[in-house]
């Protein structure tokens, strides 16, 4: 029994570790040192394993409980960033925001225009949208790009395309849209990060010995640095029209990155996630594999007040779920 608990103390030092490696995402790089960004991919299953640890040490009437939660306490808010339970602001909302990756408009013109106009946003975002024309009701569209696109009811003042993808090869794209809201101007930047293409074949593991399970794991690790490298050059990029921008800031979309990540942290700066503050139970939003994962996003200047944050998991028209925010606009 002595040596199965030594076994699980240095397993969970093990996983403590890791898990704190995560935090290095917001100083590191990945063109410097990406094995760091993988951390945050595992995220959830390790902080799930320590705090079972952490639940079986205390339940042993173990000292380095103390130790473990102690720990644990540096790992709150990264775990909020996944799941979180907050209560929710009285004051009312005056802006409405949907982003939402309708993978190619794939569910139908029709569906989507339907499900958008019972939503009635004042800005709707969204990404690998097939180049489909919409029309939906009261809301208007901007200047077209690829993959890309953002509808809304208040005035255009300015767009600019800040990354134009070739969609074969370099498929990332990102448009800032300038809006005039009852008086006072905002910044909406759309993101579209380079995705990893995985196909559900090629991440599918056999647990057999033939090497097919390591020939596997080779190819998602070479698909998996270049992305983070090209992510940290897109992200450069977007950064610049935020800090830039003279007015508040609105960044949503599909970041293809987990919270915690090195693209995630650098988004952020300067930023908030009103997740993080009026979130409700899980901020997964793709769930086309069997483990569901947050990567859409909306982020907002810190003056912006969030009244809600929801992940709309009750229609089933892409492999992603919308994700709608409510915000108090203050004139």
């Amino acid at each position: 029994m002595k040596i199965f608990r030594l076994i699980l103390f240095f397993l969970h030092i093990g996983i403590g570790v890791l898990l704190l490696g995560t935090l290095l995402n917001a100083y590191v790089p990945p063109k410097i040192f990406p094995w760091v960004n993988l951390l945050s991919l595992g995220f959830p299953v390790l902080i799930i394993a320590y705090v079972l640890l952490t639940l079986f040490w205390i339940f042993s009437w173990k000292k380095r409980a103390v130790i473990f939660v102690i720990l644990g306490l540096a790992l709150i808010t990264p775990a909020k960033r996944w799941v979180n339970y907050s209560s929710t602001p009285k004051e009312s909302s005056n802006l409405k925001l949907v982003t939402f990756n309708v993978k190619g408009g794939n569910a139908g013109k029709t569906n989507i225009e339907n499900y958008i106009n019972s939503q009635n946003a004042d800005v709707v975002m969204f990404e690998e949208d097939g180049m489909k024309e919409f029309d939906f009701k009261g809301l208007k569209g901007g200047k077209k790009m690829q993959n890309v696109s953002l509808y809304t009811k208040h005035t255009i003042i300015d767009q600019k395309d800040l990354i134009i993808g070739d969609y074969e090869w370099f498929n990332a794209y990102a448009q800032q849209t300038d809006l005039e809201i009852r008086g006072k101007r905002y910044r909406f930047v759309v993101v579209y990060l380079q995705p990893f293409k995985f196909e559900k074949s090629m991440i599918k593991l056999y647990g057999n010995n033939s090497g097919e399970d390591e020939e596997k794991v080779k190819n998602i690790l070479k698909r998996l640095i270049p992305t983070f490298k090209a992510h940290q050059e897109q992200v450069e990029i977007i950064r610049k029209a935020i800090d830039d921008s003279p007015y508040p800031v609105f960044v949503a979309g599909d970041f293809n990155s987990v919270p915690n990540s090195y693209e995630y942290y650098h988004l952020l700066e300067g930023l908030k996630d009103p997740f993080l503050e009026i979130g409700k139970g899980s901020g997964t939003s793709f769930h086309d594999y069997k483990f569901p994962i947050r990567i859409d996003y909306i982020f907002t200047s810190k003056n912006i007040k969030p009244i809600s944050y929801q992940v709309d998991r009750t229609v089933d028209l892409s492999d992603h779920f919308p994700v709608i925010g409510t915000f108090r606009l203050d004139h």
